[in-house]
């Protein structure tokens, strides 16, 4: 592959896997190089000030990660939606032509079919079915000024869970001992 370079790029059109959505929801589509404040300016002016009640992120290959970033910032923000997601594979057809022509002929291409991994997650500020694969219900909503567990809520999404006993760490005893010399100390775990 190192006397080709890549020409051109096509990913294969496949139909959003949730039913019964709307005609006219938003899709984005959310590409490697796609800046994620752009995409989060577009998504939360459609939710927020045009009132759409569901929206689809989608990415495939290496924007996977930045599709789940993009859903994650919108349900901070927006907070009580409802999530579904569906993972899926998805055929990339790449087109490579030679850099090294052969003199009497034509440029050499070479096609290749490539399976990457694709991601559709469905917010919905709507409830959706808890019983179909990949539901995730919304998340409980914070008061801003409350306190969990000693901790500011700000950095925290959800409560910590109380201590187990068996994890505190045990007390410890300081021990004098009786030898002629004197003055050592040894720490004990109590039992």
């Amino acid at each position: 592959m190192e006397n080709f370079r890549k020409v051109r790029s096509s990913e294969e059109e496949m139909p959003l896997p949730f039913p019964d959505l709307p005609p006219d929801v938003v899709e984005m589509k959310v590409k490697e190089g796609s800046k994620i404040r752009n995409l989060m300016n577009f998504a939360m002016a459609q939710m927020e000030l045009k009132g759409r009640r569901q929206i689809v992120f989608s990415g495939c290959g290496r924007a996977v990660t930045k599709t789940i970033t993009c859903v994650e910032i919108m349900k901070r923000k927006l907070g009580g939606l409802h999530q579904v997601t569906k993972v899926r594979y998805k055929t990339v057809l790449e087109v490579w032509q030679s850099q090294d022509p052969p003199p009497h002929g034509p440029a050499q291409n070479l096609t290749v079919h490539k399976n990457v991994p694709s991601i559709c997650i469905l917010l919905s500020r709507d409830p959706l079915d808890p019983n179909q694969m990949g539901y995730q219900p919304p998340e409980p909503r914070h008061e801003a000024g409350e306190d969990t567990l000693g901790s500011s809520s700000k950095g925290l999404k959800r409560p910590l869970p109380p201590p187990c006993e068996e994890l505190l760490p045990k007390k410890l005893q300081v021990q004098v001992s009786d030898s002629p010399r004197g003055t050592g100390t040894t720490a004990g775990q109590q039992d």
